[in-house]
């Protein structure tokens, strides 16, 4: 069940922005500059509900372990 958060009024709510950020709230935006800037707002204000995202796993890997994982396949299907 996913509740429909109005984050935008939330933050108009908080007080915590001034006459500039306001208007992006209320009007949106025109430029992707900014859009760029509507997204601070957005992170701002989950870092005022305390939201955290789980950080993304790490899926760096190299070419030897690449070609070793070949090696292994081929070793097998051998």
């Amino acid at each position: 069940m996913t509740e429909e958060i109005d984050w935008k009024q939330e933050l108009l709510d908080s007080e915590k922005f001034n006459k500039k950020q306001e208007n992006q709230l209320n009007n949106g935006t025109k430029s992707l500059i900014k859009s760029w800037l509507l997204g601070a707002l957005y992170i701002r204000w989950k870092k005022l509900k305390g939201i955290r995202e789980q950080p993304a796993p790490d899926s760096n890997s190299s070419f030897q372990g690449w070609n070793k994982k070949v090696e292994d396949v081929n070793t097998c299907q051998s």
